[in-house]
């Protein structure tokens, strides 16, 4: 089932026909392109420009749809030439814990597709395993093969976005309440947003190809998937409301948490203003004892030094209640 050539860049080659698959030779495709009753299913995985040129020579894809396909970080699009339609898409999934960016381009033919992916990835297997399980009343054929694929494009969006609700769910506890450095905070939901506007770039297109499919392209949305398509497309609708959610409520966080790091500075500024006022009348009196004045009568009485630091103790302390009581100390 599994044909691997030197390059390794080949992961599945495969020939449906009377409910029978069997694995086909790479160089054999050729011979089965155009065929009634036979559909090929091809999946690569990063291949070089060659492997792409010996693929266009055995399915007779356009030269500007190779060009295409041989260079990643295209945008994603849906463009139709003479013999084939070519998709290019974005994808994401967690990969290890870790949020993981590809490309897919996906070549679609009179009776073949030909899946090919860059990045890491769990691949198309359940296409494949899909595809041998088809349902009464469906053909195996292009358009199924293309929604199966597209299904599971969209679907790899779900774990992704539960796995950023729970990462921003985490972040907003210890904002909330948990000890957390205050510039490595503000760093994490500044890195979350910009992972959720990478996610949105990537979401957003995949509602116009899926709703290009259903408009302009009944080859493919034939009667019997045109549900399905259309359940792409609600599928996609949901993901960019989520992530525009989730967008919005990182943004919330970060301003709030803004907010809370100018309170605290407001407080701190109280604190010291209130302090600095009660260290004042202190200062203010005993300063005007470093002056050299001739004529100050009260250093000639007795009782002058204490009770200038009873006055001062007494002044202080009802300075200190006042301020306490405004919650400046």
């Amino acid at each position: 089932m599994i044909f691997q050539p030197l390059s390794g860049a080949i992961i599945n080659c495969l020939l449906f026909q009377d409910a029978n698959v069997q694995p086909l030779a790479f160089d054999d495709i050729s011979e089965h392109v155009g065929q009634a009753g036979r559909f090929i299913w091809i999946e690569l995985k990063s291949p070089d420009s060659q492997t792409i040129t010996r693929l266009g020579d055995e399915l007779g894809l356009h030269a500007l749809a190779l060009e295409d396909a041989i260079s990643t970080h295209q945008r994603s699009k849906l463009e139709e030439y003479e013999a084939h339609v070519f998709i290019a898409t974005r994808t994401a999934q967690l990969w290890e814990a870790r949020l993981e960016f590809g490309e897919t381009h996906v070549f679609v033919g009179s009776n073949f597709v030909a899946a090919i992916r860059h990045g890491s990835g769990s691949g198309y297997q359940r296409v494949v395993d899909r595809l041998q399980r088809c349902p009464e009343g469906i053909k195996v054929g292009p358009p199924y093969a293309l929604y199966l694929l597209l299904d599971l494009i969209v679907d790899q969006f779900r774990p992704v976005i539960e796995g950023m609700q729970d990462r921003f769910q985490s972040l907003e506890n210890l904002m909330i309440g948990g000890p957390k450095p205050e510039r490595d905070m503000l760093k994490q939901l500044y890195a979350m947003k910009r992972d959720l506007t990478a996610l949105r770039d990537i979401a957003e297109p995949m509602q116009e190809i899926s709703q290009n499919l259903i408009r302009l392209h009944p080859a493919l949305s034939i009667k019997e998937l045109k549900a399905y398509y259309r359940d792409i497309h609600d599928h996609t609708l949901r993901v960019s409301a989520a992530l525009d959610r989730l967008r919005i409520s990182t943004s919330d966080a970060m301003q709030f948490h803004l907010a809370t790091l100018s309170i605290k500075q407001n407080e701190s500024v109280q604190k010291l203003a209130g302090w600095g006022a009660l260290l004042a009348l202190p200062t203010v009196v005993f300063s005007l004892y470093g002056m050299n004045f001739v004529d100050m009568p009260e250093l000639k009485w007795p009782w002058a030094y204490h009770s200038l630091l009873l006055l001062t103790g007494v002044g202080m302390l009802v300075l200190y209640r006042r301020l306490k009581r405004r919650g400046w100390i």
